[in-house]
Formats: structure tokens, sequence, C-alpha cells
């Protein structure tokens, strides 16, 4: 398959304005927005959860004789 050209796209754009509406539309990009800040978020959060983890684990757990 190939990608739709410019004229492809401009007639989806036009057929979905008309189908839903320019304050439905905006409405839905608005959600798809927030959404992506939260995947966003999400990904951070969980990076750093990892990140936090790995530090745990790496502490130093030698015998305190061994550490003079």
């Amino acid at each position: 398959m190939h990608a739709p050209g410019p004229m492809q796209l401009l007639l989806i754009a036009i057929v979905l304005l008309v189908l839903f509406g320019r304050g439905k539309i905006a409405g839905m990009m608005g959600e798809v927005g927030k959404g992506i800040t939260a995947f966003k978020k999400g990904i951070k959060d969980g990076n750093e959860e990892i990140e936090k983890a790995a530090s745990e684990t790496a502490k130093d757990v030698s015998p305190e004789k061994d550490k003079a």
C-alpha cells in the first residue's frame, strides 16, 4: 500500500469535519492531548521508580569488618 497523497488527506479531513463538526473534533483533539500528557507522565514516573529501585539494590551490603 502507498501513503495517501495531499488531496486524499484533504478529502478525508473535509469528510470528518462534515460528519463530526468543528466542536466535536476540537474536543477529541483535546482528549488526545491529555492522553499523551498522561502517557508521558506515566513513563517518567516509571523510569524514576526503576532508578530508585536500582539505587536501593546497589547499596553497600558488605560486612562491617570489611569496611575499614
